[in-house]
């Protein structure tokens, strides 16, 4: 099952949060309000971030404590190699967990062993005192919680980087208890639903396994249809796939890949290329101006009837407060209409009719009928009956003796640094992220005003300023091995020198994708949007390559 193995209660009594990747103040406000409970409750706040973000300015910082980790772009598995090291060479390791609940626990040590804290230094950027306080302070506490997002999974060796992670939480036996876990925080609204609902290329709804003919067995009595026996394609294959023919034909719901996908020029030339393009949305968006065939669909949020599952695992309704605009259809209409005229007549079933048959064929959610996600106000999975609570924290089972089920695997994962290169010509590290204001391609936040937003820019360190001989607001032009973007420079103190920022809110003014490269995790499909090698060349005039070169440092 794939979900975060804590609840948002837990982050206001646990000890100790880390949260690497991830600027939840602004990417997860709701979230967050749950860590600075906890802060308030006496919990310390590390946070593993390049960026001194508004999340890490409320990391511990008193005396020799310093909680904010800023880390060069791409060195999460060095970082996190090194404090699997110390906490190891100080014997802080819970050694009785490790041997009860873990496999594969001698490879792993052999891995971290020649990722001393001198070594991390170098690589990754972060001064070996750091690295040692944090070792020390995650394995000493009682109870503690990694959170991670897109700045851990958006990356080539995605898979890698969360492993890397999950494995100190075995290392000191942070997970399955209450207080102490791994949390994926997750990059959009419902991810967690539509992987819950088999929106994955080897899932079947309630994350049983498409290769598995007994399971596959159950769905085709359900449905009446053979279900195809073999995994499919993520969204990284699919896009390539387009470039064979081996796909073409694209039905869209509610994504704007052609803003959203990296390596924007390629992923539009793409989509031309299809022989049909279908998009159903709330919004007329890039990808829908594109499409052969548009279908205007409800908004989900307040126009439909349905569930939606966030970070913790929780299943709450969703109520229809306004019917829809005139020409303007629900989802699940939409899809049933289109079924009888591909000669498969579905009905027109209600969404709490579907969320039966979902409960009929998942076990985890078996549990929550509409009824007690009314009255309790939602329900954790799994829930395996309509007299189980839901479980707050996964994974107990480990410390059950017997142990119940399999161990937990550690991983032995080795560094790679980021695909897109650093060189003389390309010299500054681009990285991504979210504004608290604005949300993905700002195709619905773009549409109001908001008095926190702040307009398209290029982040830059005072420092390469002053080397490129710019002022803030002055417009530079924004230069990858892929495309080039004009943006004005906003100078951000937080940034390290030779480190830009850049959003994705503002696609028609700044085309952030058109300089990502789309070097892809080959175990989850995510391309590596946190990593670009850039250069930056004043608008109007010679840029300054070879100050750039010789000045700008290169980071690794």
């Amino acid at each position: 099952m794939g979900g975060g193995t804590t609840s948002y209660r837990e982050m206001e009594e646990t000890d100790l949060v880390v949260l690497w990747g991830s600027n939840a103040r602004e990417a997860h406000p709701i979230f967050f309000h749950h860590v600075l409970q906890g802060i308030h409750n006496g919990a310390k706040l590390y946070v593993v971030d390049p960026r001194r973000t508004t999340s890490a300015q409320w990391a511990v910082n008193s005396g020799d404590e310093v909680g904010h980790l800023p880390l060069h772009v791409g060195t999460d598995i060095p970082l996190a190699n090194a404090v699997a090291r110390e906490i190891l060479a100080a014997g802080l390791e819970n050694r009785s967990f490790v041997e009860h609940a873990t496999s594969g626990f001698e490879d792993f040590r052999r891995s971290v062993e020649p990722w001393t804290l001198e070594r991390a230094e170098a690589v990754a950027g972060v001064p070996a005192a750091q690295i040692r306080e944090l070792a020390h302070a995650y394995a000493r506490a009682d109870r503690a919680v990694i959170c991670w997002t897109l700045g851990i999974t958006e990356h080539h060796n995605a898979v890698d980087n969360v492993r890397a992670l999950i494995n100190l939480s075995l290392l000191t036996g942070h997970v399955g208890r209450y207080g102490s876990g791994v949390n994926p925080l997750r990059g959009q609204n419902n991810v967690q639903g539509g992987g819950d609902m088999g929106a994955l290329p080897d899932r079947l709804p309630g994350f049983q396994h498409v290769e598995s003919a007994p399971l596959r067995a159950k769905f085709e009595r359900a449905w009446g249809v053979p279900v195809p026996p073999k995994r499919g394609w993520h969204l990284s294959d699919m896009f390539e796939a387009m470039d064979h023919g081996e796909l073409t034909a694209l039905y869209v719901i509610g994504e704007n890949p052609a803003n959203s996908e990296a390596d924007q020029h390629l992923a539009v030339k793409r989509l031309k290329g299809l022989e049909i393009l279908v998009v159903q949305d709330m919004l007329l968006t890039a990808t829908a101006e594109l499409a052969d065939v548009v279908l205007p669909a409800a908004a989900g949020w307040c126009e439909s009837e349905g569930t939606v599952t966030n970070s913790e695992r929780r299943v709450q309704r969703v109520r229809r407060a306004l019917p829809p605009p005139a020409g303007v259809r629900d989802d699940i209409e939409i899809l049933c209409d289109l079924a009888r005229r591909m000669g498969r007549d579905l009905g027109d079933p209600t969404a709490e009719e579907l969320w039966n048959e979902l409960r009929s064929l998942s076990p985890v959610h078996a549990g929550m009928s509409y009824a007690r996600l009314e009255a309790e106000g939602g329900l954790q999975w799994p829930c395996y009956d309509e007299s189980h609570p839901g479980e707050m924290y996964l994974h107990g089972r480990l410390w059950e003796r017997p142990i119940v089920g399999p161990r937990a695997p550690f991983a032995a994962v080795e560094h790679e640094p980021p695909v897109d290169e650093l060189t003389a010509e390309f010299p500054i590290r681009l990285t991504t992220g979210r504004h608290l204001d604005s949300y993905n391609t700002g195709v619905q936040t773009g549409l109001y005003a908001s008095p926190n937003r702040r307009a398209a820019s290029v982040d830059l360190h005072p420092a390469d300023g002053q080397r490129l001989g710019v002022a803030e607001g002055d417009p530079v032009r924004v230069v990858s091995r892929r495309g080039a973007v004009v943006a004005p420079v906003r100078f951000d103190a937080g940034l390290r020198p030779g480190l830009a920022f850049m959003t994705l809110h503002f696609p028609e003014q700044m085309a952030t994708n058109e300089l990502t490269i789309d070097a892809v995790d080959p175990q989850s499909g995510t391309s590596e949007f946190k990593a670009t090698a850039v250069r930056i060349e004043p608008v109007g005039r010679p840029a300054k390559k070879a100050v750039e070169a010789a000045e700008v440092p290169v980071l690794v």
